[in-house]
């Protein structure tokens, strides 16, 4: 059986922020200097797509 590989799906992830979980939501805030809090109005205002997160907070 062929190996996969561990990319499986990775990219798809990158580009998404999970709302729920600790360790993202201070990766975006320190990554846009933003608080938790913000970052978790951003995600529910705009949706999961870090792209749009960082638009909505301001890319440093």
């Amino acid at each position: 059986m062929a190996n996969t590989g561990t990319t499986r799906g990775r990219n798809q992830d990158r580009a998404r922020v999970a709302g729920g979980q600790g360790h993202e939501m201070r990766y975006e805030a320190s990554k846009t200097g933003a608080s938790k809090a913000d970052v978790k109005s951003a995600v529910k205002s705009v949706g999961n797509s870090r792209k749009k997160v960082e638009d909505k907070l301001g890319r440093k």
